[in-house]
């Protein structure tokens, strides 16, 4: 079936089965790679996506659920937050595989978006959501904290 979708600032036609998740259209049919696959049931938070400016487990979202709505992917996220972070996260090292960390970064700018100054409680509720298998978790809260330190300077 043909939809169009509006994801990352662009329409984008694709002809895939309506029950197709999100996941596997963006990077399958579209070649956006950024976006990753990890449990496939919504626990990990590798595939987080924006729908309509709120983090998606696009693994489990149908792609049509996603007509007439607002998708971005890492690819496309371009804002103050995701600056803040992606600095924060090179100045703490926090990568270490990377599997998980477009997701994480994903989640964590709505978290700044939404609350540019979070405690440590609001960060580790807002990313508890998400797995990382190398466990820098403590990095990526002091990374999410000083991005939020930023944002205010």
């Amino acid at each position: 079936m043909q939809f169009n979708l509006h994801i990352n600032q662009k329409n984008h036609q694709v002809d895939v089965d309506p029950a197709m998740p999100l996941l596997w259209v963006v990077r399958d049919t579209l070649s956006m790679t950024g976006t990753k696959f990890g449990c496939g049931a919504a626990l990990c938070g590798a595939c987080t996506v924006h729908v309509d400016g709120r983090p998606t487990r696009s693994c489990q979202t149908p792609v049509e659920q996603t007509l007439n709505k607002k998708v971005t992917t890492i690819e496309g996220l371009s804002t103050k937050e995701s600056k803040a972070l992606q600095d924060a996260w090179v100045k703490f090292d926090v990568v270490q595989c990377g599997w998980c960390q477009s997701g994480q970064i994903m989640t964590a700018a709505d978290l700044l978006h939404r609350n540019p100054k979070p405690s440590e409680k609001d960060i580790d509720e807002a990313m508890s959501s998400h797995l990382c298998r190398c466990g820098t978790y403590q990095r990526i809260k002091l990374a999410i904290l000083d991005a939020s330190h930023h944002l205010g300077a």
